[in-house]
């Protein structure tokens, strides 16, 4: 692989998200999709790569596409806590509890009911490989950029599908988050489990970008907001700043992974993005001890990852190995039905008996994340309580700060392939069945019944 090589792949890159957003703006069919550009653009790809029809990208562009996901998934992960600023653990339990215990029941259920496929069907009848369990959580909850930062843990496992099928899931998975909640939603409104009484709506946590472009306009903008204290002098560009932290944060996430290697050599397969993330939370901790927490702008981490995401889904589905995924799509459909049966299932008959006010705001929009991706919930909750007229949106939002670092991409996601390597498929399964019952009585039984 040369510099040359990597220049025309993102070249290529640049060029497809461009005609994606120009297919988006255009045509009607596919904003009512609710499919993304960097999705849009990776379909793109795909046509023209060495699977698809057209075959106009050499293998030496695609073999950049595979290997970049890795990569931008890690600087995805290091952004998710630098330049927050978290409530106390007892006031963001008393606002996210409930939300957190319905989002754990679906993620520790995900591998519970694929555990369940795979052992009773799967691998008697067509000898599948274990890991095959984990598509499911890792396609739905975690999404692409999750199942690309897998790619070389399955790789090491011996299940080298891995990567390619975990992908094609969270594709179904986003399609079918608008096409199924969209037909919850209309159900919820045939039956008018939609709230009718209207609410002041709660202050987002999280909203548009703020600032102008340029880092005169952006300091300025947090100095007028009190973010930066006016004796403070900084000659960095803001996006270089806080892009910098974020390298930092995975390189720190980098060091942990090589401390853990030192320990055991099982944890060689073990993805470098969870541990990103971890390196993002010390690099906040270090910025708040030290008294400099506003060199880390929220604004400017979400706009790096919202970048590197884009690049990310666009490199990884237009490397998509579409043989491997021929080659397993009996039991892959098997599972894809199982893991959105289950979903649905949650939302309409676990959601009206756990939470205390608005169930099916709350249901729909975590269906919509753990179908799909966390926009896919929040445009169901959008079409569900168009008028703002819940308080979910902030225990959904609180709920991510709770769920995110474990399921979803997050610690226990990673682990999951490594604990089914090593204790095997049926006990994994088994502390998945105890995790899922756990939570549903927590959920059920233990948490306040007050509105968050």
């Amino acid at each position: 692989m040369q510099v040359y090589d990597v220049l025309i792949a993102f070249s290529v890159l640049s060029l497809l998200l461009l005609i994606a957003l120009v297919l988006r703006r255009r045509l009607a069919w596919l904003r009512r999709l609710g499919l993304p550009e960097a999705l849009i653009a990776g379909l793109l790809g795909l046509a023209i790569g060495p699977y698809g029809p057209l075959q106009l990208v050499p293998d030496t562009v695609v073999e950049v596409w595979s290997q970049a996901p890795a990569a931008l998934i890690a600087l995805v992960f290091a952004t998710l806590f630098l330049g927050q600023r978290l409530p106390s653990p007892g006031q963001l339990w008393q606002r996210a509890a409930h939300q957190t215990a319905f989002s754990m029941v679906i993620g520790f259920g995900q591998y519970l009911v694929a555990g369940l496929v795979v052992l009773a069907l799967l691998q008697p009848l067509l000898g599948s490989h274990p890991l095959m369990a984990t598509l499911v959580e890792v396609g739905f909850e975690g999404g692409h950029g999750t199942a690309a930062g897998l790619g070389r843990t399955y790789q090491e496992l011996g299940f080298p599908a891995g990567r390619t099928l975990a992908l094609a899931m969270a594709t179904v998975g986003v399609m079918a988050s608008v096409l199924l909640g969209t037909a919850l939603v209309l159900l919820g409104q045939a039956r008018r489990w939609l709230l009718r009484q209207r609410h002041r709506s709660p202050a987002a946590l999280v909203g548009g970008r703020k600032g102008s472009f340029g880092a005169r306009g952006r300091l300025a903008g947090e100095r007028a907001a009190g973010l930066i204290p006016s004796g403070q002098e900084i000659s960095l560009d803001v996006l270089t700043l806080n892009l910098t932290l974020a390298g930092v944060a995975v390189g720190v996430g980098a060091l942990i992974k090589q401390l853990l290697v030192q320990l055991s050599a099982v944890f060689e397969a073990l993805p470098v993005f969870p541990l990103a993330m971890v390196g993002g939370l010390l690099v906040q901790l270090l910025l708040q001890k030290l008294e400099q927490p506003f060199l880390a702008s929220a604004t400017d981490q979400a706009s790096i990852a919202s970048l590197a995401m884009d690049v990310l889904i666009t490199a990884a589905m237009a490397s998509l190995n579409l043989p491997l995924l021929a080659d397993n799509l009996l039991p892959f459909t098997l599972l894809a039905v199982t893991g959105l049966a289950w979903n649905v299932l949650m939302v309409l008959l676990l959601a009206p008996r756990l939470f205390p006010d608005a169930w099916f705001e709350r249901g729909i929009a975590d269906f919509g994340q753990a179908t799909g991706t966390t926009a896919n919930g929040l445009l169901l909750l959008r079409m569900a309580d168009p008028m703002g007229r819940s308080q979910v949106l902030e225990a959904f939002s609180f709920k991510q700060l709770l769920f995110e670092p474990f399921l979803g991409g997050g610690l226990i996601t990673a682990f999951a392939p490594l604990a089914i390597a090593g204790m095997g498929l049926g006990r994994w399964t088994a502390l998945c069945l105890v995790l899922t019952v756990g939570w549903l009585v927590v959920g059920l039984k233990l948490l306040p019944r007050a509105t968050p």
